[in-house]
């Protein structure tokens, strides 16, 4: 990472990338087809938007569910059915590093970036005795650092009409045993809403989206039917209900929609 970018000056301009005329969108953590940021990908894809997408591929090798081969070539091949260009860029978001690297990279190949969505995140459960010390550090250089850096890189490079900018991310209230996770989730959501007034000058809109409980492959049986159970619905949320959701915060019809925290959860938390 070149001096500048490490002490948050303006980057110098990287060469133009050949233009497709359709606004750029970078998404973090799409390494799952069955995902959220899979599901945002598609949806904005299908919504006119090229998409930047990045994985960390060591993290799902560690989680309960394992790698998925095929993820990266299906999710990429996909979008181009859609008619967007995209990227995929390996990148640990526990490397202060990594942020400016993938928009360095995002820049160069697609063009800039007028739209992030933060969908990365470290979650393993562990509660107030037994969760480590180096467990919650990585969970705050993941969650929370990791999305103050990008943030932060988002605001210096973007050079786009007033009022085309957004920012969204994805956050959870969990925190009973899963400390970690929850608590930097909370972090986050005061970092990225903080943008809402920050880049006022630059007309990006800042919201967050807490979905609910969505199955994705990790919820257990007992979950699953308690969170059916309880939610006015009576059934659990989708990535595509999230992704709509983004599709329309993207969107010119979203643009007045700023600094805020949305529930989207059927209701679960009402």
């Amino acid at each position: 990472m070149n001096a500048q970018h490490s002490s948050a000056q303006t980057p110098a301009p990287a060469a133009p990338a050949p233009s497709s005329g359709r606004p750029v969108v970078l998404i973090t953590g799409v390494g799952r087809t069955v995902g959220i940021g899979a599901a945002i990908a598609r949806q904005l894809a299908e919504s006119g938007w090229d998409v930047a997408r990045t994985q960390w591929t060591p993290y799902d090798d560690r989680m309960p569910w394992g790698v998925e081969a095929e993820a990266n070539d299906t999710i990429g091949a996909e979008l181009t059915e859609r008619g967007a260009a995209t990227l995929a860029v390996e990148a640990d978001m526990a490397d202060p590093a990594s942020p400016a690297r993938v928009f360095d990279e995002v820049e160069q190949r697609l063009g800039p970036v007028r739209a992030l969505v933060i969908c990365h995140c470290e979650s393993v459960d562990s509660g107030i005795l037994d969760t480590s010390v180096e467990s919650f550090d990585r969970h705050f250089a993941v969650n929370a650092r990791a999305p103050w850096l990008l943030v932060r890189e988002f605001g210096l490079r973007f050079a786009g009409e007033h009022g085309s900018g957004r920012i969204i991310a994805l956050t959870s209230d969990h925190v009973v045993h899963n400390l970690p996770y929850g608590a930097s989730k909370g972090a986050l959501d005061r970092i990225v809403l903080a943008s809402a007034r920050e880049f006022a000058h630059l007309g990006v809109t800042t919201n967050v989206i807490n979905p609910g409980p969505v199955d994705t492959g990790w919820m257990p049986d007992q979950v699953r039917e308690h969170c059916t159970e309880h939610t006015p619905l009576g059934r659990l949320g989708t990535p595509r209900d999230t992704a709509h959701l983004v599709d329309f915060l993207c969107s010119p019809q979203g643009g007045w929609v700023n600094g805020q925290l949305l529930k989207s959860d059927g209701g679960i938390s009402a």
